[in-house]
């Protein structure tokens, strides 16, 4: 059997560690050798790239895609969707969903991910049909999570209704890393019985959980699994791709990966790595084991915002009274899995709850929305008393929230004006309206410098 490699160091790995500032200088004289290493894709853009790109790094994230795709002219190129919510927190209208998928493939990428928070598959529908249109093949994902609602059964018919959708793959995505190793075989089992399509499993190493759970699944016909290069693989990250290259080669399994280039893509990162160390943009805490999160099904990522959040109040002794408020808020709405946007929006409102010292006493506009079914179906019931203390005698929409948007982007291209060079442009105003402007003005006095002095040279 075939083992298959999709190597995260570019985005999920740079984003778990790093919160996603991993310079283009940084990784571009490598991605030529890791062009060469055999990977079956290599995760570079969507996430959190996008807005880091544009917030952070004064990078074009769009320009740094073509670049990565104009090195890597042999390698799949993957990205992350949040399907209505596509790079955002919020629902995006048809024609921007639809737009931002043509760019996307058109700029380089082969394959997107296309997961969304409550497991709607309303959400997922115009992602889906846009990226087979586009000719790139659409990977439908599961927002896994465990609770009274979220069953093996339940799970096989999402992964089956996806693949009528048209998806040519089916990721298992395990954001929190909660995932054990009998709950991956007997999911992948359970997937494999009901449709005939490849199978990803993607998890975090966050609980620890992470390289039994890969075994376990690869032994019931996981055909994928996500990795990290070693240095920036563990804790919130994912398990190491040598590592786990070096045991599935000696227990039989086929694999195209070439180990003298792995080294070669790893001793490149490991002076960044050191850098981030010393530098304090890498908490040495989450390269840490978090078990608790197996009790409170919260991801690494969502716990330090947790944490930075408490600090602000000064008042991070409370943390431990957050951690247990945050599965009865889960509970109470439905028990949403704990991936953007509803990690912020639960842990918002467990910190609300313990630092007011009364539940839902104050309540955030996104909860509000949620309740108000504007992010699409909940998993399971919301608590009757807290809808009626929310929305009063107000009804929950019931139809598809996207429904209920107004076409956006050639209203913004055309408010844009020459501000925007490029339909791109436009896409990254829409999805981050103030961090695009800046990007804007900035890009606009980087031209204006070079024409300074390019005139100065010549006189």
């Amino acid at each position: 059997m075939k083992v298959h490699f999709t190597e995260t160091v570019l985005r999920d790995a740079n984003q778990s560690l790093i919160a996603t500032r991993m310079p283009m200088s940084v990784f571009e004289p490598i991605l030529e050798t890791m062009d060469k290493a055999g990977y079956y894709s290599v995760e570079c853009w969507g996430g959190a790239t996008f807005d880091s790109c544009l917030r952070y790094l004064s990078e074009d994230p769009w320009e740094r895609l073509r670049r990565i795709k104009e090195k890597m002219p042999n390698t799949k190129l993957q990205m992350l969707l949040r399907g209505q919510n596509l790079l955002g927190y919020k629902h995006y209208p048809d024609d921007v969903v639809r737009r931002f998928v043509q760019r996307s493939v058109a700029n380089g990428i082969d394959i997107i991910r296309i997961f969304d928070a409550l497991n709607d598959t309303r959400n997922l529908k115009v992602a889906i049909e846009e990226t087979i249109k586009c000719g790139a093949h659409a990977s439908g994902a599961i927002s896994y999570t465990t609770s009274p609602v979220h069953t093996l059964e339940k799970f096989a018919a999402l992964a089956k209704e996806m693949a009528e959708m048209g998806v040519k793959s089916i990721c298992i995505k395990d954001m929190a890393g909660v995932m054990s190793p009998k709950e991956a075989y007997d999911l992948v089992s359970a997937i494999k019985d009901k449709v005939n399509l490849p199978v990803v499993l993607h998890t975090h190493c966050t609980t620890g959980l992470a390289f039994m759970t890969y075994l376990k699944g690869i032994e019931a016909g996981a055909d994928v699994i996500d990795t990290a290069t070693s240095v920036f693989s563990g804790g919130t990250s994912q398990p190491a791709t040598e590592t786990l290259y070096y045991a599935l080669s000696q227990m039989g399994y086929e694999i195209d990966l070439k180990p003298e280039v792995l080294k070669q893509v790893n001793d490149h990162f490991k002076p960044f790595f050191n850098e981030a160390i010393a530098s304090g943009l890498l908490d040495p805490t989450v390269m840490g084991t978090a078990t608790e999160a197996l009790d409170y099904k919260i991801p690494g990522g969502m716990l330090s915002n947790l944490i930075s959040q408490l600090k602000a109040q000064n008042a991070i002794d409370r943390l431990p009274e957050v951690l247990e408020e945050t599965p009865r808020v889960r509970e109470d709405l439905g028990y949403p899995p704990l991936v953007t946007p509803m990690s912020q929006i639960v842990g918002v409102q467990a910190a609300t709850n313990v630092l007011l010292g009364e539940r839902y006493k104050s309540v955030g506009k996104e909860l509000k929305a949620y309740v108000r079914g504007e992010y699409g179906r909940a998993p399971g019931e919301i608590d009757p008393e807290l809808v009626k203390k929310i929305l009063g005698d107000e009804k929950p929409i019931d139809c598809r929230p996207a429904d209920l948007l107004e076409p956006e982007f050639e209203k913004t291209k055309k408010m844009l004006g020459e501000r925007a060079t490029s339909d791109e442009d436009v896409l990254s105003y829409i999805a981050f309206p103030q961090v695009a402007e800046k990007f804007f003005t900035e890009r606009e006095k980087r031209m204006e410098n070079i024409v300074k002095y390019t005139i100065e040279a010549i006189e």
